[in-house]
């Protein structure tokens, strides 16, 4: 990459990444209101945890293959599994 090119980001085009976007808005607009208190608690984790669906799917769509990026799923199925 030089010359200001723009990396190439295959999650942009993912409805499933957008939908996830949307969720981490809508969790940051709902937790604004929580109590202060509850800052470093529930507040940061429900953020974290929203901000981790979009993460990982932006992770396994820049993959090399098609067969990597299935494994990945399927690891972050497994992660959802112990929560």
């Amino acid at each position: 990459m030089g010359d200001g090119e723009n990396p190439v980001r295959p999650h942009y085009r993912l409805e499933a990444w957008k939908e996830a976007m949307t969720l981490v808005k809508m969790v940051y607009t709902l937790t604004q209101s929580f109590p202060k208190d509850e800052l470093y608690g529930l507040t940061n984790q429900m953020r974290r945890a929203a901000v981790s669906i979009p993460s990982n799917i932006a992770e396994g769509a820049a993959r090399s293959g098609r067969k990597e990026s299935l494994t990945s799923c399927q690891l972050r199925e497994a992660r959802l599994g112990k929560r």
